[in-house]
């Protein structure tokens, strides 16, 4: 990785400026970052690392412009590691320097985007009908819940976890929406295989084979319901 300045489209150096400070055997670092870049990079959807860094050199004080010493960092991750792994590790593990307002945004803003999901991809178990946004923003401040949202995993990952936990605590009569998918074999033995393997674990446990008979002269068809 270059060590000169990189601008992502649309951005300016030095303004939108976030600092990702990681504190490690007594010694603080910190880089300098686009703030809308960090999110997208811990969420996974930039790769690139250039479009996240505003310089990918190491400071110890970002404001004031101290670099960190050689030693520090040779102490801290080691002889081997390169800037560009160094960076990536202060990404990881380091805590975005953020106002208590703007924390305070980003979280609910994250909220939303699990609700967002679930009401996407979940349905009311009794009704099979979806919830409205609203019901579930409510259910996810539930104190039973204590959903804290955590902007270094994806929306998608905190619904995965924090639906069984809605099931539990019986917050919400909710289940995931299933799938209707219909198959047409034409061949016989074909479809004996792949019956074998719907109807075996764990497919058979989420699953449900419904036949359909055609008219007399067409083939029977599979529909599966996951």
């Amino acid at each position: 990785m270059s060590r000169a300045v990189k601008q992502p489209v649309g951005q300016k150096r030095l303004t939108n400026i976030a600092i990702v400070r990681y504190k490690t055997h007594g010694i603080r670092f910190e880089i300098a970052c686009y703030k809308n870049k960090v999110f997208d990079w811990r969420s996974g959807s930039e790769q690139d690392l250039d479009e996240v860094l505003q310089t990918d050199q190491v400071f110890s004080n970002v404001s004031k412009g101290i670099m960190a010493k050689e030693k520090d960092l040779k102490k801290a991750f080691g002889k081997k590691k390169s800037m560009e792994e160094v960076c990536k590790e202060i990404l990881a593990k380091g805590e975005l320097q953020v106002s208590d307002r703007e924390r305070a945004l980003q979280l609910d803003s994250r909220l939303r985007d699990v609700a967002s999901i679930i009401v996407e991809k979940c349905v009311d178990s009794i009704t099979k009908k979806p919830f409205p946004h609203a019901l579930v923003e409510r259910a996810l401040k539930d104190p039973k819940i204590r959903f804290i949202p955590d902007n270094r995993k994806s929306a998608k990952q905190q619904m995965l976890e924090i639906v069984p936990k809605l099931q539990e605590h019986k917050v919400l009569n909710i289940e995931r929406a299933r799938m209707r998918v219909q198959l047409t074999v034409h061949s016989k033995g074909m479809k004996q295989k792949v019956l074998e393997q719907l109807q075996a674990k764990p497919l058979a446990d989420t699953c449900q084979v419904e036949r359909e008979k055609e008219e007399e002269g067409e083939e029977e068809e599979e529909e599966v319901v996951c």
